[in-house]
């Protein structure tokens, strides 16, 4: 339902899913924490107009820490087998570059269900990937088509 509300509010499904995901390895298992967090985001909306008081430059520390913090997790690959690392590259390098999530990880996905089936791994991908992956080719088409016609 939030992936939902997400598209019906022109946010990424995606970041739905990774914020979940995220939750869910630090313990976050029965939901209470999805809302707990969407009752505070509630309670946000009434301080909105203090963003207008902070410059957009004040964010940039605290996205370079959330940077680090996640390229830490780089260590975990394995990097010996290019059809994982190369994919988590494409994520990890086209999120800042695109300014969106969903290229990078949509990039990452097609990636990696390309390269597991040109090094001769297709079965270790699991259907929905196939799915997904299918769907993100759809998406990056979109635009390029809609611009031809």
């Amino acid at each position: 339902m939030a992936a939902a509300a997400g598209g019906a509010g022109s946010v990424s499904s995606n970041t739905t899913y990774i914020e979940s995901t995220a939750g869910v390895a630090d313990g976050a298992r029965t939901g209470l924490a999805s809302v707990v967090t969407g009752l505070l985001f509630l309670v946000a909306v009434f301080f909105t107009p203090l963003v207008a008081v902070v410059p957009a430059e004040a964010a940039a520390p605290a996205l370079v820490v959330v940077g680090a913090l996640m390229v830490t997790q780089i260590r975990y690959l394995s990097w010996d087998d290019m059809s994982l690392v190369i994919p988590a590259f494409l994520t990890i390098a086209l999120m800042p570059f695109t300014f969106s999530i969903t290229n990078g990880i949509g990039a990452g996905v097609i990636s990696f269900v390309l390269l597991r089936l040109a090094v001769g791994r297709a079965r270790d991908v699991h259907p929905l990937m196939w799915v997904i992956s299918v769907m993100f080719v759809v998406y990056f088409a979109l635009e390029p088509l809609q611009q031809l016609l």
